[in-house]
């Protein structure tokens, strides 16, 4: 899949999924443009890959209205910022659940409304979800009601663009080999006194392949949504899981 002449834009660029997006697009001939909150963390990630990186915080419309402006145009848009707190339930603070439906939702509706006012008349926007919105998970009340609206936003879109040619579809793996997990096992660890390994295996447990999920193996099905292979694929939650449902 060759993707030259055109432009994709990837927020949460400077680590993780978001990084290994920018490097796959990048390789396959894509202009790229990544967003994110940290600078340095984004310029490492620009260097690297070749691709245009600007400043924005998906929680406010103005600084998503700014990073369009900046960006211009694109027709491939992948809405991958996002964060994990847990808490059991009755521990969930307001500012918590505001905080994962700030950036897990209202970060993803603002980057993919931005890039469809200013998408070419064909275009992807993908939004990378989680397990956690087709499932539940204990503990992360907050997270998983932000990844199940981003799944039912995107349904929902792909239903008002279905006559143009451009599809809206969500990636929703399980555990990722990324700083994010890596941040659950360590709380993991200090809760509960396991070594690291057992924290990740109880992280994976649930998983029929009992491993953690590469992050290639997300930018795989995202360049494949991207591709015109996939052009008649819309309003889909794709699950990366190993057979977890």
């Amino acid at each position: 899949m060759k993707f030259a002449g055109r432009r994709a834009l990837i927020t949460g660029g400077g680590s993780g999924v978001g990084a290994a997006l920018a490097r796959g697009f990048a390789a396959a001939g894509a202009e790229v443009t990544i967003a994110g909150r940290r600078r340095e963390a984004l310029q490492r990630i620009a260097t690297e890959t070749g691709a245009r990186a600007l400043v924005c915080d998906v929680t406010q419309e103005a600084s998503v209205e700014a990073l369009f402006r900046d960006a211009g145009p694109c027709d491939i848009v992948i809405a991958n910022a996002g964060s994990a707190d847990t808490a059991p339930f009755p521990r969930t603070s307001l500012d918590l659940w505001r905080a994962m439906l700030d950036v897990n939702l209202t970060g993803a509706f603002l980057t993919l409304r931005g890039g469809l006012a200013q998408m070419p008349e064909r275009g992807r926007l993908i939004a990378i979800a989680s397990l956690a919105g087709l499932k539940g998970y204990a503990y992360c009340a907050a997270y998983a009601a932000a990844k199940h609206g981003v799944v039912g936003m995107i349904r929902s879109l792909a239903l008002e663009i279905a006559t143009r040619e451009i599809t809206a579809n969500a990636i929703c793996p399980g555990f990722v080999d990324s700083d994010m997990t890596g941040r659950s096992i360590a709380a993991i660890v200090e809760k509960t006194g396991r070594d690291r390994a057992a924290a990740q295996a109880a992280l994976v447990a649930g998983n029929p392949q009992r491993r953690l999920i590469d992050p290639d193996e997300i930018v795989a099905a995202a360049l494949w949504l991207a591709s015109d292979a996939a052009r008649s694929v819309n309003g889909q939650a794709i699950a990366i899981s190993g057979g977890e449902a």
